[in-house]
C-alpha cells in the first residue's frame, strides 16, 4: 500500500464508522455536527446518579418547563428532531411507551433539537400523535445540562430521571422497541 494510501486509511476508517453507526436512513459524516448512537442502554445504580443541571425551556407550543416542575416523578426525556432518520423510526414506539407509562405518572418530555421550525417539529408530533410536550430547542442549548451525567450526546437520545431527580438511565441512540423503554423505566422504578 502506497505511503499516502496509509496516511488516510484513520481518516477513511473513522469515517465508515460514523457511517455506519447510524442505521435506519441516516447518514453520519464528520460535518454533521452530531454522534449517532447505537442503542447503548446504561442503568446506573443510585449511588452512581446525578442530578443535571437546570433544564428548562420554551415548549413547541409556547409553554414555559423546567425538569424541576416533576419533582417526585420519574421522567423520560427524549432527544429528537423531525430530520433524523432513527427519530422517525422509535417516535410511535415513544408514542406507545409514553400512552402506557402515563397513566402510571410517568412524565414524558421531548428536546426538539435542530430543527428550525416550530411547525416542521409540531407536523411530527401530530404524525406520530406523540401525547407529550417538547422543548424547542434548535440550538441544542437544553443538552448542556446534561454534561456533567449520562450525556444525551447523539440523536435520538432518552434518558430517564429518576423520583429523586437524577439522571438514572439512558439509551444512546434508537428506542428499538416500546418494550424496552418500558422495562428500563421499571428497573429505575424499583
Amino acid at each position: 500500500m502506497p505511503r499516502s494510501a496509509r496516511a488516510l486509511l484513520p481518516l477513511v476508517l473513522v469515517v465508515l464508522t460514523l457511517a455506519t453507526g447510524c442505521g435506519r436512513g441516516m447518514t453520519c459524516s464528520l460535518d454533521t455536527g452530531f454522534q449517532c448512537g447505537d442503542g447503548a442502554i446504561t442503568l446506573l445504580p443510585p449511588a452512581k446518579r446525578k442530578q443535571p443541571d437546570a433544564v428548562t425551556g420554551t415548549t413547541l407550543t409556547g409553554t414555559t418547563v423546567a425538569l424541576s416542575q416533576f419533582q417526585g416523578k420519574v421522567v423520560v426525556i427524549n432527544v429528537w428532531g423531525s430530520w433524523c432518520g432513527p427519530c422517525r423510526s422509535e417516535a410511535d414506539d415513544l408514542a406507545l411507551a409514553a400512552k402506557e407509562l402515563l397513566p402510571q405518572g410517568v412524565v414524558f418530555l421531548g428536546i426538539n433539537t435542530r430543527d428550525n421550525s416550530r411547525d416542521t417539529a409540531l407536523a411530527f408530533v401530530r404524525k406520530h400523535a406523540m401525547p407529550y410536550d417538547s422543548i424547542f430547542d434548535p440550538g441544542g442549548r437544553t443538552l448542556g445540562s446534561f454534561h456533567r451525567t449520562l450525556s444525551p450526546n447523539a440523536i435520538p437520545s432518552t434518558v430517564v430521571i429518576d423520583a429523586q431527580g437524577r439522571v438514572a438511565a439512558s439509551i444512546i441512540g434508537e428506542v428499538t422497541s416500546a418494550r424496552t423503554l418500558i422495562d428500563l423505566v421499571d428497573e429505575v422504578q424499583k
